[in-house]
């Protein structure tokens, strides 16, 4: 037995299948409108998105250039000297040469001798002997003593020296003070002209016994 279906029925069914449709078409129209996103946020609030920079690795440093190692230059040798002998033309030449004779220098006259004489007792003036010293008189202190004098241009003692000792002291200092106080000789000359000049003079101490 067959069914049978009525077209009341039938137009119902058109019409839902039209409505769902509408509805897919309405859906997509609203996704492509923007609607679809305005829902969302009204719903689950505004969506924030962050842009997150990626975290660049750091690139290893490259390594410090290698010290840079001077070398020195080989030192220079320099080449060796070549010499090369040529001969070499001579040529004969009259050489005049002109002498001249040069005047000699005559040699230097000899030094001139100086007549020098050494001072002298006054033979009117004769020397007095110089007073023994009663200490050593008493002590009976005895020997010699040699005075070296100064003799100026007039005869005086300009200066007495002791040369050498006679062992005492009084009777050398005896010497001297009577020299210089008492003596005068002739000056000694150079070529006839007085000039001062050292002299020795000897004197002797001896005590003379009494008879």
């Amino acid at each position: 037995m067959a069914a049978t279906i009525s077209t009341p029925m039938l137009s119902r069914r058109a019409l839902v299948f039209l409505v769902i449709v509408g509805l897919h078409v309405g859906f997509v129209y609203v996704l492509n409108a923007g609607l679809a996103t305005q829902a969302v946020e009204a719903v689950f609030g505004p969506i924030e998105t962050k842009m997150i920079e990626e975290v660049k690795e750091e690139e290893d440093k490259p390594p410090p250039p290698p010290p840079k190692i001077e070398v020195a230059p080989p030192p220079f040798v320099p080449p060796p000297d070549i010499v090369i002998d040529l001969p070499v033309e001579t040529t004969k030449t009259t050489a005049i040469t002109a002498t001249t004779k040069k005047p000699v220098a005559k040699p230097p006259p000899a030094p001139v001798a100086v007549k020098r004489i050494p001072p002298q007792q006054n033979k009117r003036r004769p020397l007095i002997e110089p007073d023994y010293p009663p200490q050593s008189k008493r002590l009976g202190e005895e020997g010699a003593t040699v005075l070296r004098l100064y003799i100026l241009e007039d005869g005086r003692v300009g200066e007495a020296q002791v040369a050498q000792s006679s062992g005492f002291p009084r009777l050398d200092e005896a010497a001297v003070k009577h020299a210089k106080r008492s003596w005068r000789f002739i000056p000694g000359t150079e070529d006839g002209k007085p000039v001062a000049m050292w002299y020795e003079f000897r004197v002797v101490w001896k005590i003379e016994k009494e008879r």
